[in-house]
């Protein structure tokens, strides 16, 4: 079979993507696109999301995928800090964020395919080209192929909130060929992912996230066979796997908890016997969970840690889970992992610390116009992403909570600090606290303590209506309480750990 990529009912070769990504270069050249550049994409997983991938490669400009979640506010910070040149999104999106997108953004649309279409509930009207915008298609139809040798790769420009609730995007250096050999050498041993005509990936994470983007594009790279899920839904992925023969997939655990709720006689219906490599990471997963998968999907399953900072540092496959429950893993080959206190030394094996880590073979990176904030993470030449963990007697990496604020829920980062930010801008909120609470399918949800100005009358529903107004909508609490006063450290700093520990003490768990 012709290697491409298919989606739905459609399907595109690698040949006619990657000649797609040429002209598209070669247009956006001649619109002054170049190296250090941004070319900013709002894009579900689709053709033209390897297409603009690789042609800003070429270029040696960033890719920076914006969550399409993203409001209009959310979405021209990002355009504003990377500097964006160039804007491709999906039809239905551009309309999410209008009056987002900074004047003097070239702004190219990609019409809403029906399977997307569907999965979204997107209605005709949003599908439409919209006046005045020029069609991805069009342009590189029209648009002279570049020939010149590819620049010096930049790779994607990932944005990962902080603390401070603004995005930050990782800014990485240029790779080296050597690198970026190493890099092929890593996906083949942590994802599977090597030259082979028999791999079948199925891409069913969004590429705004960092692990999907790498591992879509690793993929693509490779040329490897690929089936695009327009949106996760757990019989549907069993019913791809079987149709596709799928031998590849990166997923995340609430995935396999939502596939392990299945009824025994869906589960039965589907043949999953061709799967030989599934990833998982960006979130930790329960041991009974992962024991749970291995025995339905057989041995196939690994996990990795690390981060958009770092890469993959930490691995491991099905039997060392099974031997080891609850660990992300050991250190990969060439990477540096240490566990220290306060004053930044080693703890003593076995002893909780913070985590810091540096992965193999990646250029090094800072915060984009925020040189600051990446010392703020470093230790020498490492940095932390605020995790802490021990070692055990086997070199076994265990999580045990995050330093930081940041909430996992169904491996998505949401950062309080953002939410606060625009609730404490709601009339009649005096102060908030936001934090993660358990959830048994997403790992944890967003949890919001609100203390009211006096005489202020407000409820949860109207708390939800105004946060998403300003923050994209699973940022949202589920939970909102109210407080007649908040409570505080003797510097007035917000105790959250006071209100967090009720919460996770009757889940009988940390994180």
């Amino acid at each position: 079979m012709t290697p491409g990529v298919t989606a739905g009912e459609r399907f595109r070769s690698w040949a006619d993507i990657q000649a797609n990504a040429a002209r598209g270069a070669g247009g956006l050249e001649a619109l002054g696109v170049g190296e250090d550049d941004s070319v900013a994409l709002m894009l579900r997983n689709d053709f033209p999301t390897f297409e603009v991938n690789q042609a800003a490669s070429q270029l040696g400009a960033y890719a920076v995928p914006i969550n399409w979640h993203f409001t209009p506010e959310e979405a021209g910070y990002i355009l504003k800090d990377c500097g964006a040149k160039v804007l491709v999104a999906h039809t239905d999106l551009l309309a999410q964020i209008a009056g987002g997108i900074p004047a003097g953004v070239k702004v190219f649309a990609v019409s809403t395919p029906d399977e997307i279409a569907a999965a979204y509930g997107v209605p005709a009207g949003k599908r439409a080209l919209p006046a005045g915008i020029e069609s991805w298609d069009a342009f590189v139809t029209a648009s002279a192929p570049r020939t010149a040798p590819p620049a010096a790769a930049r790779g994607s420009m990932i944005y990962t909130s902080g603390t401070t609730g603004r995005p930050k995007g990782v800014r990485r250096q240029p790779s080296s060929p050597e690198q970026m050999a190493a890099a092929a050498q890593e996906a083949a041993s942590f994802w599977g992912l090597k030259p082979d005509p028999s791999i079948v990936v199925l891409m069913n994470g969004p590429m705004y996230h960092s692990a999907p983007s790498a591992y879509g594009n690793a993929s693509g790279r490779l040329q490897l066979q690929m089936v695009l899920q327009p949106r996760f839904d757990a019989e549907d992925m069993l019913r791809l796997i079987d149709r596709h023969k799928v031998s590849h997939m990166h997923i995340v655990p609430t995935m396999f908890v939502r596939l392990l709720r299945l009824p025994q006689e869906v589960k039965q219906r589907y043949d999953v016997s061709s799967l030989r490599f599934v990833s998982h990471g960006a979130a930790p997963c329960a041991p009974a969970v992962k024991r749970q998968m291995i025995e339905w999907w057989g041995p196939v399953i690994n996990e990795y840690y690390g981060a958009t900072e770092t890469g993959v540092v930490v691995w491991h496959g099905s039997e060392e889970a099974l031997r080891k429950p609850g660990t992300v893993g050991r250190p990969v080959s060439g990477a540096i992992l240490r566990i220290v206190d306060e004053q930044g030394r080693d703890v003593p094996q076995g002893e909780v610390g913070e985590i810091y880590l540096r992965g193999p073979n990646l250029s090094d990176f800072t915060y984009n116009n925020d040189d600051a904030k990446r010392r703020e993470v470093a230790l020498g030449d490492l940095v932390t992403v605020g995790d802490i963990g021990y070692l055990d007697a086997d070199g076994f990496v265990f999580l045990c909570d995050r330093k930081r604020d940041m909430i996992i829920s169904g491996g998505v980062n949401i950062y309080p600090a953002e939410i606060e930010s625009a609730l404490i801008q709601m009339p009649g909120v005096r102060d908030c606290a936001v934090f993660g609470i358990p959830d048994e399918e997403f790992g944890e949800q967003i949890c919001a303590h609100v203390e009211l100005i006096a005489a202020a009358t407000l409820d949860a529903g109207q708390v939800r209506a105004w946060l998403a107004e300003h923050v994209a909508r699973y940022k949202v609490p589920r939970i909102v309480e109210f407080s007649a006063a908040l409570p505080r450290e003797d510097s007035g700093k917000i105790f959250k750990r006071k209100l967090r520990a009720p919460y996770w003490e009757k889940a009988g768990r940390s994180i």
